[in-house]
């Protein structure tokens, strides 16, 4: 493997994405993988801009021909996984890699990409948690239960990974995330 990969990965509403998002915009080398999910797109979100968006007979598919290189059931509803094929193009393209992914991806890429960084995005404190959560309006509020639960399973396993960053504020997460990618 060529490219340098890194994993980011953290509780729902931590702000990951926001911050992937940031670090691409001013660092326009990183390649930031696009994941497919079975959920519906929320609005203003674009078929493979945020989300590859796919229906389940299209998600069984990849999962059938080793098309992924992680894949979960997340919160108890949609699938989310990474598609295989560009992640290895941009390894072999010596990219700097970043997936964005849950847990239980993180966990299942450990086992296929051993050399790969793992970053966990923690949140200041669970009111922060929660009021992002709330404040994204895109969740009920069984939604927003239900991740605030899978919350507290991630949180406790922060130690697995190889560097957490706290998400407090913004500019501070995406210089700490710059500084252990050396860029």
């Amino acid at each position: 493997m060529s490219g340098d990969v890194t994993v980011i990965s953290g509780p729902s509403g931590v702000g990951k994405g926001t911050i992937v998002r940031a670090l691409a915009s001013a660092y326009p080398q990183v390649w930031v993988s696009i994941s497919a999910t079975t959920r519906p797109p929320r609005p203003g979100e674009q078929d493979g801009r945020e989300y590859y968006f796919v229906s389940d007979a299209e998600f069984d598919e990849l999962v059938a021909t080793d098309g992924l290189l992680e894949w979960a059931q997340v919160h108890g509803a949609a699938r989310y996984g990474t598609p295989l094929a560009p992640v290895l193009a941009a390894v072999d393209a010596d990219r700097r890699v970043l997936l964005e992914i849950e847990l239980q991806g993180s966990r299942q890429v450990r086992r296929r990409l051993p050399g790969a960084r793992y970053v966990f995005i923690a949140p200041p404190d669970a009111e922060t948690l929660l009021a992002r959560l709330r404040g994204r309006g895109t969740e009920s509020e069984e939604q927003v239960r239900r991740r605030l639960q899978t919350a507290q399973t991630e949180l406790a396993a922060a130690g697995e990974f190889d560097h957490v960053v706290v998400n407090d504020e913004l500019a501070a997460s995406v210089a700490e995330l710059v500084e252990l990618l050396g860029l």
